[in-house]
């Protein structure tokens, strides 16, 4: 049963606990290559930290964990 991760901030940790995560990979890769400049706004406590954590793992070249 996957569970919900309440303040885990590492998307390693986040895919290898097997939490409940919306993947936005392909629209976060479509905003990097486009060069344009873009300003994410977020609510507090809505996944910036998490969305940044993923964004490192994806330059790593970590693939298994997408």
């Amino acid at each position: 049963m996957k569970k919900i991760l309440i303040g885990t901030q590492d998307f390693k940790t986040f895919i290898n606990e097997k939490g409940y995560y919306i993947d936005k990979t392909k629209t976060i890769h479509n905003l990097l290559i486009s060069n344009r400049y873009y300003f994410l706004s977020r609510p507090r406590r809505f996944g910036k930290s998490l969305t940044l954590s993923m964004i490192k793992y994806l330059y790593m070249g970590e693939k298994e964990l997408f």
